[in-house]
């Protein structure tokens, strides 16, 4: 049986586009098109209606997107979230990952990519987009995961954790009391020890390390 695709998104002229092309894949079987989480939630409680990949927009009146990817973490933790969003930011990134989805792409994406995504998240767990860093997306989609964590002092720690919500470099060094310098030297420390590039590719790390509750 191919994999099934559910959509949501509030934008019924993309949502209808992005199924037409999924389906021209020959490769998937859309379920079903809704336009925010709430609509998702009456769906799924019909029988036979559980897809294994939700292909979810963020920005969304009802029931938007972080708060869809929280429900279907806590209530479907076998369906793949890949979010398709127009936010190319990190902390929107940070947050949805923080909230269950496994998978982003921009929705300037194009048909090919869409299908390796979707391939993707269905054989390894994972699909991060290009401006992660490199290596970190290798860690989370491969088995490229070595088993030793380099040794991390508290205020790294307690960084790392802090690096993973919503707050800015600034609100963190007010948090840790200290000086936005030294938060910055904390961060690039990490980057040195971890051979990381981005704040988001620290918190992919600490989330698959079991560093980072993702609660």
């Amino acid at each position: 049986m191919k994999p099934r695709i559910a959509l949501v998104d509030d934008h019924v002229l993309v949502a209808k586009a992005l199924a037409g092309i999924i389906e021209r894949f020959g490769e998937f079987t859309v379920l079903y098109e809704v336009e925010n989480g709430r609509q998702l939630q009456e769906k799924l409680a019909e029988p036979g209606n559980i897809p294994d990949i939700v292909l979810l927009d963020i920005n969304m009146p009802e029931m938007n997107g972080y708060e869809t990817a929280a429900w279907l973490k806590e209530h479907h933790p076998e369906v793949h979230i890949l979010v398709l969003s127009v936010q190319e930011d990190e902390e929107a990134l940070i947050k949805i990952m923080r909230k269950g989805a496994q998978g982003y792409l921009l929705k300037n994406v194009n048909p090919a990519e869409l299908k390796q995504a979707l391939l993707t998240i269905l054989e390894k767990g994972y699909y991060y987009p290009d401006w992660v860093a490199h290596a970190m997306a290798q860690r989370v989609t491969g088995n490229h995961l070595d088993n030793n964590t380099p040794a991390m002092n508290e205020r790294e720690m307690e960084f790392l954790r802090l690096a993973a919500t919503d707050m800015t470099y600034k609100e963190i060094a007010d948090q840790m009391c200290v000086s936005p310098r030294t938060v910055e030297g904390y961060r690039d420390q990490l980057f040195e020890k971890l051979k990381l590039k981005s704040r988001v590719s620290l918190v992919v790390y600490g989330i698959k390390k079991g560093l980072i509750s993702v609660e």
